[in-house]
């Protein structure tokens, strides 16, 4: 039997290729920690997480001190099992943010190795429902650029190929995202789909008046209208509202979409697969998502969505957002709107194992 007889644990720090800003965030830094775990066959799996300009310091800390020693020894394949002993092992401090994105570096390492293993791409061990899902692009709809910028930004992307893009919103008045969502919709045309995200900055009130002008323009759907905690303003606003709400992006666990999807609190599932805590809890998520008849459209990652959203049936979209390209000589295949999970066994990621060693800000071994 295969035994994990150590871990390799790094931090690399990734400047994003454009400016990144948001209705309550500027995202400068992508700190990135990689778990690379080997097994006394030569085996090995890769994985890994990632905050946006905090936290990757103490995610790495985690891993290191409390859960990287608890995988020595371990059978690798039972994938199952060590997220669960992982999970209780840090009852104190789950469900959160920092305990979920270093569990999400241990159980993606884990995903890895059985691929690998077993000479499958991800995409078809994890449940093989199609290869390809619409892709939109969020990259130019960042909210600190000027409206001319976004028009020529959606109408690249439209020429480009993509079935959609997203628009940041929330600025001071109404009136302001009003005027930058029709200029944009009026150079793309009715076909091309919109997207809104503000990024948790209203009240319910100022959500409640909000989303039937946006519905008017044909948006696609109203992203994180408000606080992730507040279910119940979510639960009726999306009762209200005549477009989709969609949520998850700042949800750490399955019982937390749970609650949202029993409280009829969100029309489309985001889940991000390193803030849930990994593959094994975001595939029971967009499982759930299915037996509701809820749309999965995931945040972010798309270097690892891209394989997952081909997995199961309730996933619609994959964001385009480039988040690797810097220690990856793999990239994201789009064609015909479409984008393709890769038929490389493993996550399908082609990590630049010199550059990864170049950025490196921390780096420890666990055996």
């Amino acid at each position: 039997m295969t035994r994990i007889r150590s871990v390799e644990i790094s931090q690399v720090d990734l400047p994003p290729p454009v400016p990144r800003g948001d209705a309550i965030q500027t995202f400068v830094t992508q700190e990135t920690p990689l778990v690379r775990i080997r097994c006394d066959d030569g085996s090995e799996g890769v994985g890994y997480s990632y905050t946006i300009g905090s936290g990757g310091s103490s995610v790495v800390a985690l891993l290191r001190d409390h859960l990287a020693p608890r995988l020595l020894g371990r059978d690798p394949a039972r994938i199952e099992s060590i997220w669960r002993d992982l999970l209780f092992a840090t009852h104190a401090t789950s469900v959160g943010a920092i305990t979920s994105l270093a569990l999400a570096a241990i159980d993606t390492a884990l995903w890895d190795w059985r691929c690998l293993r077993d000479g499958q791409p991800l995409w078809l061990a994890a449940g093989g429902a199609r290869q390809r899902i619409p892709v939109y692009t969020t990259e130019g709809g960042w909210l600190h650029l000027a409206t001319d910028t976004l028009v020529r930004e959606a109408v690249l992307a439209k020429e480009q190929g993509f079935r959609g893009a997203k628009v940041k919103v929330g600025k001071p008045h109404l009136s302001e995202d009003l005027d930058r969502l029709r200029a944009v919709r009026e150079a793309v045309g009715p076909g091309f789909e919109l997207m809104v995200d503000a990024n948790q900055v209203f009240n319910l009130g100022e959500a409640l008046r909000r989303a039937p002008r946006y519905a008017e323009l044909g948006i696609a759907w109203f992203e994180e209208p408000l606080p992730s905690e507040d279910i119940a303003g979510h639960a009726r606003l999306a009762a209200a509202a005549t477009l989709p709400i969609a949520v998850g992006e700042s949800l750490y666990s399955p019982g937390q979409f749970a609650a949202y999807v029993q409280q009829g609190a969100c029309h489309i599932v985001q889940a991000d697969v390193a803030r849930i805590g990994g593959i094994t809890p975001w595939l029971k998520t967009a499982h759930l998502a299915e037996a509701h008849n809820l749309m999965v459209a995931p945040h972010f990652l798309m270097e690892l969505q891209v394989s997952l959203c081909a997995a199961v049936p309730a996933a619609q979209w994959v964001e385009y957002i480039p988040q690797l390209d810097a220690v990856t000589t793999s990239r994201l295949l789009i064609a015909d709107g479409q984008a393709v999970a890769p038929d490389a066994p493993g996550l399908g990621i082609a990590w630049h194992w010199p550059e990864i060693e170049r950025r490196r800000v921390a780096f420890h071994t666990v055996s």
